[in-house]
């Protein structure tokens, strides 16, 4: 399976997003209700069902782990760059794109890992995955609270993707079994996270002037595809990295902005149609990009 058959059907349900929103007849109350579920719900369970069936060597990953908080703070640095390169640019909806510098979509991660290396791909990226998440999150979560005026710390207490996040790590590293029937409902849930969250993604883009944004959009998507996986690729060879290890750092950093962010950025009162706007285009621009990546990766 090619990357680009793993990422068109994602770009497929945020056209489906689009048409439901302006065809079906669905209220805005719906559409509310349907980013309410996915952020307190669906997200979570998914978070929380793979990181406890998880299995880390932290010890083993750890040059993976430096590899990704390196290209991390690069692109959280290029990302509040952008306040300052374009200054007439509104502050919240700064802080609301700014989360698209360094979030990436984990489950297309996932799926491409599998597809490479198997379960021990799956194992990798999740290693990495399960630090970046919290990562990306608390600093997306301390941008929006900052410029919408709130309480950061009360909103990183009460971020149901940070809480979830943090509550799958520590049962992993606890050796805490998960019934079957647990893990099975998790499961269920979980699957419904990405359709849905895609879904809400495409419901949230709506006419809007954008022309004012595309330098610092193309800035964003240029940043997030290109800048962050070089740099993953220099820090990854440095630590000689090798095999899945490597796999799993590259596309991490190459993968496209993640569709919670748009879910994050509504909830909290942010610029969600500038959001969902840099998610579609970072899906079509990866689509070019990531074989790129994965070329190179393999070369």
């Amino acid at each position: 399976m090619s990357t680009a058959d793993i990422l068109i059907p994602d770009f497929a349900l945020i056209l489906l997003g689009v048409a439901l929103r302006r065809y079906a007849g669905f209220q805005t109350e719906f559409w509310s209700g349907l980013e309410r579920l996915v952020y307190y719900v669906l997200f979570p369970a998914l978070l929380f069902g793979a990181l406890a069936r998880g299995h880390y060597d932290l010890h083993a990953a750890g040059a993976l782990l430096v590899t990704g908080v390196a290209f991390f703070a690069v692109g959280a640095l290029l990302g509040y760059a952008a306040k300052y390169l374009f200054p007439r640019l509104p502050p919240m909806s700064f802080a609301s794109a700014f989360q698209c510098a360094f979030r990436f979509n984990s489950y297309v991660g996932f799926a491409i890992l599998g597809t490479l290396y198997g379960q021990v791909g799956i194992a990798a990226f999740g290693i990495l995955a399960g630090i970046m998440v919290p990562l990306s999150n608390i600093a997306a979560v301390l941008a929006l609270v900052h410029h919408g005026g709130g309480r950061w710390w009360r909103e990183v207490l009460r971020n149901p993707l940070i809480l979830s996040t943090f509550a799958g790590l520590a049962w992993t590293l606890a050796g805490l079994p998960l019934p079957t029937a647990a893990s099975t409902t998790l499961q269920f849930l979980g699957e419904a996270a990405l359709p849905m969250g895609l879904i809400a993604v495409g419901a949230g883009l709506r006419p809007f002037g954008f022309s004012a944004y595309k330098e610092f959009i193309a800035y964003l998507t240029v940043v997030k595809l290109l800048v962050l996986p070089a740099v993953a690729y220099g820090v990854a060879r440095w630590l000689d990295l090798q095999g899945p290890y490597f796999a799993a750092a590259l596309v991490l950093a190459a993968l496209p902005t993640a569709s919670s962010a748009y879910i994050l950025t509504v909830r909290m009162g942010g610029d969600g149609r500038l959001v969902a706007s840099i998610t579609a285009i970072n899906l079509l621009a990866a689509v070019v990009t990531l074989p790129l990546w994965l070329a190179i990766a393999h070369a």
